[in-house]
């Protein structure tokens, strides 16, 4: 009779997993540290695996290694978690079917096929949305209005995916011709309110696609769906037209880059002139941003060097 989990003596997925961890770090292929962290990130996999009705380890196929990574390459652009927390959990899953003997496991590279950003990344390339060509023939292969919507946002204000999916553009329009701003605070990163400015005429325009699309429903997302379903959904076949939110939100933030400071950013070309004032930019676009340290503006716009 075949046992399951690769006879680890479980039949729950997740504590074998663990097991097979634990055996690994008796027998010194593992540290101690190790163990823990990657029991922990594999037992996130499997709470994840079972909502996909896949419960025992022999069912784990690449393909849907690359789904949970690809999740949490979303969840990393939208800085919901740290790119080293995600690769960290796509390698959990790499380390505990080795150690647990699957012979014809092949690692799924959590950056080249499940797309999580590099731990450490300083843009050295413009991203292509700052040419507006390239942005609007991809941005053309989209759909519907909401998705149009929601890389609008991206593009022209700056806003994660969630944050776009949650705005109430109606009342975010009203606000921004009242007061030249807009408050973000659903779907922001640790629920934190921020302002951003509005500063020209495209931005009110994006506003106004964006309450358009939304209609009468209470945000820009379809009101007969949740932010899962959504995301997984229509939102990730959007991300895949455009070449990822990110890249979007990085266009932004070189073109607030060259209007404060005078010049390209440096991942554009542009050349460091004022410490102070470049400096000063990336304060500005860390805030627009929603992140509130400037060191991850080098992700955005380029390094300081």
């Amino acid at each position: 009779m075949a046992t399951k989990n690769y006879g680890l003596g479980y039949r729950e997925m997740g504590r074998a997993g663990c097991i097979a961890l634990e055996r690994a770090g008796s027998a010194k292929q593992l540290s101690h540290e190790s163990v823990k962290k990657y029991s922990l990130a594999w037992v996130q996999f499997t709470s994840w695996a079972k909502e996909h009705n896949v419960k025992q380890m022999e069912r784990i196929s690449p393909d849907l290694v690359k789904q949970y990574g690809q999740e949490l390459a979303q969840k990393v652009d939208d800085s919901e978690i740290k790119s080293s927390t995600a690769q960290d959990r796509v390698t959990a899953v790499n380390r505990v079917l080795h150690f647990a003997g699957r012979s014809d496991w092949k690692p799924v590279s959590s950056t080249k096929e499940c797309g999580i950003a590099q731990r450490i990344h300083i843009r050295e390339g413009k991203p292509d949305a700052l040419d507006r060509n390239v942005y609007l023939e991809r941005l053309a292969s989209v759909a519907s209005p909401r998705g149009v919507a929601i890389c609008e946002l991206a593009r022209n204000l700056g806003l994660r995916s969630k944050e776009a999916s949650l705005l109430d553009a109606r009342k975010a329009l009203h606000q921004a011709k009242e007061s030249g701003f807009i408050r973000v605070k659903d779907g922001s990163k640790g629920g934190r309110l921020r302002e951003i400015s509005i500063i020209n005429k495209g931005q009110l325009d994006t506003l106004q696609l964006a309450a358009q699309a939304q209609g009468s429903a209470a945000a820009v997302m379809p009101p007969d769906l949740n932010w899962k379903q959504w995301r997984q959904g229509e939102l990730r076949t959007v991300r895949e037209a455009v070449g990822g939110l990110h890249e979007l939100r990085s266009a932004y933030a070189c073109e607030r880059y060259e209007a404060i400071t005078g010049h390209a950013a440096p991942c554009a070309g542009g050349q460091i002139l004022d410490k102070d004032v470049d400096y000063g930019a990336r304060l500005v676009i860390s805030e627009e941003l929603g992140h509130g340290r400037t060191d991850v503006v080098s992700e955005y716009v380029g390094g300081r060097k």
